[in-house]
């Protein structure tokens, strides 16, 4: 009779692997140089799988749902949520900083120009006008996640009013594509513990000179942020999934410890996806035909983190410069950093660049 094995929880792993990567980051900054790899293979893993799975599960639970009269109350209810959650983020963050002010009185003495940032910045229009591709296989090629969905959505309604034949061939397709995909992303997530200590010593390796500066200069709005992010992360968010969920926030908290973790780690919730979506489904026990819809839309949409943090970040830059923004200009600062989080791509530092889309807004 064999003996059992003893192995830890996945995100337990995670949870090592983020402190020894901090460990080797900042007391064995050489380290980082033999454990790059390491990160840069599994994100690249993830990001190799992150668009034939959207396709694919977009395209079979558009299928799986039905009717478009289904399709279109489920999707009203998801996308009413969504908003609703990063507005409520943004409110939460405009109240922290006008009440805490992190930016009266501070001299940053910052005199570098920012360069090379995308030409998607500037209009608010432009959000839009990136969900319909000019051509799909190029949005693929760079990894164009709203246009994708977009297509997918299309896709997946219109092979619902084919003919009987066509139908069941492209939903069977679709649906094993999608069950091919999901195996190949349960591979790569073996790796995640040695993916998440590659990331987190180089991060550190990079910065351990700096931290001790950073953290000055920039300690009150940094506080600021976080004490947004607290209340969204563990007040809003649990009241929702408890009276509108009907779940218990804890238990769905424990569920998605490993999704949350490597999003820390790896600050891309499109990188996450593939781990979201096999928690939702095999831990909280969410249908498929609702998680494959609902959840790669979410990964691209509903990012509340950057939507308070762009409108903190805004209202922290006027500060510092001494202007100040009139009631009005705080209501376009909202609206535009709702708008710039629905199109900022699911990828580190996407926040940065949408940012001046809401700085444009406001002059």
């Amino acid at each position: 009779m064999s003996k059992p094995r003893l192995s830890l929880p996945l995100h337990y792993q995670i949870l090592i692997m983020l402190l020894a990567g901090g460990f080797f980051g900042y007391y064995f900054t050489p380290a980082a140089t033999y454990t790059n790899w390491m990160g840069d293979l599994f994100l690249r893993g993830l990001k190799m799988v992150i668009i034939p799975l959207i396709l694919s599960s977009i395209i079979s639970g558009v299928t799986s749902i039905g009717s478009g009269k289904n399709l279109g109350r489920i999707g009203l209810k998801t996308m009413t949520y969504y908003i609703s959650t990063s507005l409520m983020a943004i409110l939460t963050g405009l109240a922290l900083v006008n009440m805490i002010k992190p930016g009266v009185g501070i001299h940053l003495g910052f005199s570098d120009t920012v360069s090379e940032l995308p030409a998607t910045s500037g209009k608010v229009s432009d959000i839009f006008m990136r969900l319909v591709p000019e051509n799909i296989i190029d949005a693929m090629a760079k990894g164009e996640v709203l246009p994708v969905i977009f297509f997918a959505i299309l896709c997946g309604f219109f092979i619902t009013q084919v003919s009987d034949g066509y139908r069941a061939q492209l939903t069977s397709f679709f649906e094993g594509l999608f069950e091919v995909m999901m195996k190949i992303t349960m591979f790569v997530i073996r790796f995640t513990p040695l993916g998440i200590l590659g990331i987190v010593t180089r991060a550190v390796a990079d910065n351990a000179d700096k931290l001790g500066n950073i953290a000055g200069s920039m300690a009150i709005y940094m506080v600021t942020v976080f004490l947004g992010l607290l209340f969204h992360g563990t007040v809003t968010l649990p009241l929702l999934i408890r009276f509108v969920g009907k779940a218990n926030p804890l238990k769905h908290l424990r569920n998605m410890a490993t999704p949350l973790l490597t999003a820390f780690s790896t600050a891309s919730s499109s990188a996450t996806l593939p781990l979201t979506m096999e928690a939702v489904e095999n831990k909280s026990g969410v249908s498929n035909k609702i998680s494959s819809f609902t959840l790669p839309l979410g990964a691209t949409i509903n990012m509340d983190g950057t939507a308070l943090y762009e409108c903190v970040a805004v209202i922290f830059i006027s500060q510092v410069y001494g202007i100040e923004l009139t009631t009005l200009q705080q209501v376009v600062v909202v609206i535009t950093a709702l708008l710039a989080s629905i199109g900022a791509a699911g990828i580190p530092m996407a926040g940065l660049v949408m940012m001046t889309v809401v700085l444009t807004a406001v002059n």
